[in-house]
């Protein structure tokens, strides 16, 4: 008798609910399942089910051996998968998860290109920014800007870190002043990010460690990035956004950093993806991918 083979067959039986079922799944007879199975119980000198003209149920010894054989049957699977992975080439839907703005103006910058080289892979990009449950919504990856992680079954892999700066317009600046020190702010319009943990207090640190935390008001906030920067670059006030969303205005001189010499706390970005024993191959080169483009410091 292939006990494996009958391992299986006693397995799909199972899950399938019916010898019927198990054989059309296995592409086999009816006939050959049920003798393995019976040939089963005959080698582990048990009985696996109790069986009635229309249906079957599971004996106590039944269900420890299917819960047994199942767990050995998948270490089977993952095993040949971790030697097939390595020649797979990507393919299927890769479903991806992304903040609004990282995943319109930043990922939307690679993402292309990601695609172009796996040509056997679609995906399927989702933007938002509550935190979503990757495994029950049925995402394969989610990339997370953020401070810290909670503790969790994913696995994180950080890939860069985000500054967090004060910008404005130089007609806004030379309308209203350039602050020179934190406590200025409380004179100037702020435009701040409603999704922070403390909107409208920005802690800030010094060249020399020390810390300085300042409340701050202004007519807008949003839970977005882009309406921040948009409203900056319209000459409306100071806007406290990611280093990701801005560094090309800062290049070009359409906006200005403010309090260079002033830090706010960044922000890490991550790839958060189901813990599994072997990485599946699409996600493997996402991953992979998402490495080699933030090796080099995308955002000063």
């Amino acid at each position: 008798m292939d006990q494996l083979a009958a391992m299986r067959a006693f397995r799909r039986v199972v899950e399938s609910g019916s010898f019927t079922a198990a054989a059309a799944e296995l592409n086999q007879s009816h006939t050959i399942v049920s003798r393995q199975v019976r040939q089963l119980e005959l080698e582990l000198g048990a009985q696996l089910l109790n069986r009635t003209t229309r249906r079957f149920a599971l004996t106590e010894a039944g269900q420890e051996y299917y819960e047994r054989s199942r767990h050995i049957l998948d270490q089977i699977d993952d095993a040949a998968q971790a030697v097939s992975a390595h020649q797979t080439r990507p393919s299927g839907t890769l479903r991806i998860n992304a903040p609004m703005a990282f995943g319109t103006l930043e990922l939307a910058q690679w993402l292309p290109q990601f695609i172009i080289a796996n040509p056997q892979l679609k995906v399927d990009l989702v933007c938002n920014d509550r935190l979503v449950d990757v495994i029950e919504e049925g995402f394969d990856v989610a990339l997370r800007l953020t401070r810290g992680l909670p503790d969790s079954t994913l696995v994180a892999k950080r890939l860069a870190t985000c500054e967090i700066l004060l910008a404005a317009a130089p007609a806004y600046l030379e309308r209203q002043g350039v602050p020179q020190q934190p406590a200025d702010l409380v004179r100037h319009n702020c435009l701040t990010y409603t999704l922070a943990l403390k909107p409208s207090e920005f802690q800030f640190y010094a060249a020399d460690g020390r810390e300085h935390a300042v409340t701050v008001r202004g007519n807008l906030q949003a839970n977005t990035g882009i309406a921040l920067r948009s409203a900056a670059l319209a000459g409306l006030g100071i806007a406290a956004t990611s280093s990701f969303i801005v560094h090309e205005d800062l290049r070009r001189g359409d906006l200005l950093q403010v309090l260079p010499g002033f830090t706010l706390k960044p922000r890490d970005l991550y790839a958060i993806y189901p813990q599994n024993r072997h990485l599946s191959p699409k996600v493997r080169a996402f991953v992979d991918f998402a490495v080699a483009w933030y090796a080099t410091p995308r955002w000063d």
